[in-house]
C-alpha cells in the first residue's frame, strides 16, 4: 500500500503545528526539506525545524538534505528527533561511506536521484538503503509543474528494487498533485511527497485525504521495462 508523505516546505511556517496537526490523520509521514545555500541555491529548515516538530507529531519525520557534505548533519538531526535521512547521490562522491553513517546515527536512509542523473548509479545501493527518492522537479523549491520524463525512470525504478530490495520504498518527489498522483503510482512510486500539492490547496486536510487515497490504490502498473 502507497502512502502520503506531507513536505512542510509549503506550509506556514507561523502556524507549522497547526499545518501538521491537520494533515496528520491522512500523511504517514512528515517531510522537512533541508537545504544549505550550497548544493541549491535557497537556504531552508534544518535541526531547529526538527525539534520544534518532534514534539508535535508521532510521525516520522524524513529528512531530505539538499546539502553538500550531508554526513556532517546526520548526528545533529537525528538528536533532534529526525527518523529517517535521504541525502542526494550526487552531493557524494561515494554513497556508501554516508549510507553507514546514517545507520551508526540512528538514522533510517535513502538516496534521493536528480531528473539527469542515471538510475543506474543507484543501484548497486538499493540493498543498503530504505528508500529511492526520484526528483520530478529542479530540487529547491516548491510551486513547480512535475515533469514527465520521472515516470519512465519511475518504471525503471520499480523494475530494479522488484529484483533486488522489494522492502526499499519508492518514492516521487516535485509537483505532485491530485491530478498526477494516480499516474505516479501505476508507474511504481508507493510514496507520494507533495508540498503545494498539499498546503499551498484551499483546505489541505482535504487534499492530503485525497493523495493518501490516490496512493494507496493498487496500481494499474506498466510492465516496469528498464530505461
Amino acid at each position: 500500500m502507497g502512502k502520503l508523505s506531507a513536505s512542510i516546505l509549503a506550509a506556514d511556517l507561523a502556524r507549522l503545528g497547526e499545518e501538521v496537526k491537520l494533515v496528520e490523520p491522512y500523511a504517514e509521514v512528515i517531510h522537512v526539506d533541508i537545504m544549505d545555500g550550497h548544493f541549491v541555491p535557497p537556504i531552508a529548515l534544518g535541526a531547529v525545524v526538527v525539534r520544534s516538530l518532534r514534539p508535535v507529531t508521532e510521525r516520522p519525520l524524513h529528512g531530505h538534505l539538499m546539502v553538500d557534505a550531508p554526513e556532517a548533519y546526520f548526528d545533529e538531526l537525528r538528536e533532534a528527533g529526525l527518523d529517517v535521512v535521504s541525502f542526494h547521490l550526487e552531493a557524494v562522491p561515494d554513497p556508501g561511506p554516508a549510507i553507514r553513517k546514517a545507520r551508526e546515527a540512528g538514522l533510517g536512509v535513502g538516496l534521493t536521484v536528480n531528473l539527469e542523473t542515471p538510475l543506474e548509479a543507484a543501484a548497486p545501493y538499493l540493498e543498503e538503503i530504505d528508500d529511492l527518492m526520484l526528483m520530478s522537479i529542479r530540487p529547491g523549491w516548491s510551486f513547480q509543474q512535475l515533469n514527465p520524463e520521472v515516470y519512465p525512470r519511475l518504471e525503471a525504478a520499480r523494475g530494479q528494487i522488484d529484483r533486488r530490495n522489494p522492502a526499499v520504498d519508492l518514492e516521487i518527489d516535485g509537483g505532485v498533485k491530485i491530478e498526477n498522483a494516480a499516474r505516479a503510482i501505476d508507474a511504481g512510486a508507493n510514496v507520494l511527497v507533495a508540498a503545494s500539492g498539499v498546503f499551498a490547496q484551499p483546505d489541505p486536510s482535504a487534499a492530503a485525504r485525497a493523495l493518501a487515497e490516490i496512493a494507496a490504490t493498487e496500481p494499474a502498473r506498466p510492465t516496469g521495462k528498464v530505461h
